[in-house]
């Protein structure tokens, strides 16, 4: 039996002693990352714009599509009404997925209707986007049976089955029934109901194709609604990519189980606190980047240097760099490098470790 064929569906319940703890614990975490987002000077309209490209391309690549991320960028920009230094080339597809996006994490009051998903589903398939693979965007799926299968077309493996169709009018009525009033719910942790909201929809798979893309906005809505701010500063959909194989195994065996879904809860808040930590690493390594520039002369610096130490500022050469790789990242001569080296750390841009071949330089 799959999930939505158990008694009670979809009333899902879990272990509290499991849940209630790591729900505290994504609680602080996101507060911490907001905490940070806010106090750091960078601009936030910037942070904003970044945060909704890395939903849409890691979202796309969770489904094998590459998206070209200067084309989604500008649309973006142009959806948000920022100026571009160096404006790219738009489609209707990119377009498409940058309003989609911000509609998603930006109209929170908007209540979720089959039209409002629809209309997401048909910019993100244009007419006429595929000649190989044609979607018709816009409409629910037919009568074919739904199946995510793998393996030989002859002898394939069912990994899940959705509802029939004609089960899923009533279905996707009850879902977004429940998505409306759930969020006035005060019994429920408004982030166990993104969870839930993942999760349901997902197995309901009322689209052709998409349906993994328009979960996650889904997700964002949801997410952005329990913070109660349109302002973006994670994509959870990259945490998402980083774990895609394990994803797809919980979803598998969360859609072959009964209405505990405890597991299930458990990887998608450890999913988002992974998402969570990774951002704050950024933040953390970009206020050190911002600091160590500020004790630096930067006119007594060749522009090797400078160079050098914003690869080291980035995150390359976390061990150290010697006098052969600063050679080979600017080109200039084995004797040049070490005297550059040996003037930062004069300088007290950073300091030696080691001796001979073992030397090495680090940042400060």
């Amino acid at each position: 039996m799959w999930i939505w064929q158990q008694t009670g569906w979809p009333n899902f319940h879990w272990d509290k002693t499991v849940i209630e703890p790591l729900v505290r614990l994504t609680r602080l975490n996101q507060g911490i990352l907001l905490g940070k987002m806010f106090s750091h000077s960078q601009d936030k309209s910037e942070s904003f714009l970044d945060t909704l490209l890395a939903n849409i391309v890691h979202s796309s690549a969770i489904e094998g599509e590459k998206l070209n991320a200067f084309s989604v960028r500008s649309s973006l920009a142009n959806k948000l009404g920022l100026s571009e230094a160096q404006p790219y080339p738009t489609t209707e597809q990119t377009d498409g997925l940058a309003e989609i996006m911000v509609d998603a994490v930006e109209n929170l009051a908007s209540p979720l209707t089959l039209e409002r998903v629809l209309h997401w589903h048909a910019r993100l398939f244009p007419e006429g986007d595929s000649i190989f693979h044609p979607v018709i965007g816009g409409q629910l799926r037919g009568n074919t049976p739904m199946q995510v299968v793998s393996g030989r077309i002859d002898r394939p493996t069912v990994h899940f089955e959705a509802p029939e169709r004609e089960k899923l009018d009533r279905a996707l009525n009850e879902f977004i029934l429940w998505f409306n009033q759930s969020r006035d719910d005060t019994s429920l942790d408004p982030l166990l109901r993104a969870a839930m909201t993942h999760l349901w929809f997902i197995t309901l798979h009322p689209l052709d194709d998409g349906n993994g893309r328009i979960t996650r906005l889904l997700t964002d809505l949801a997410l952005a609604q329990a913070e109660q701010q349109s302002v973006r500063f994670y994509a959870m959909s990259v945490g998402i990519l980083a774990n895609r194989k394990s994803y797809y195994e919980i979803l598998e065996q969360t859609q072959k189980g009964d209405l505990d879904i405890t597991d299930w809860l458990v990887w998608f808040f450890e999913t988002l606190n992974d998402t969570f930590d990774e951002v704050l690493k950024q933040i953390d390594q970009t206020v050190f980047k911002t600091n160590f520039w500020r004790n630096v002369d930067q006119t007594a610096l060749t522009k090797e240097q400078v160079k050098v130490l914003n690869r080291m500022l980035d995150g390359d050469f976390t061990d150290g760099i010697n006098t052969s790789q600063y050679h080979k990242v600017t080109k200039v001569s084995k004797p040049t490098a070490t005297r550059h080296l040996i003037a930062l750390v004069e300088q007290g841009c950073l300091e030696k470790s080691g001796a001979g071949r073992s030397t090495r330089y680090l940042l400060r």
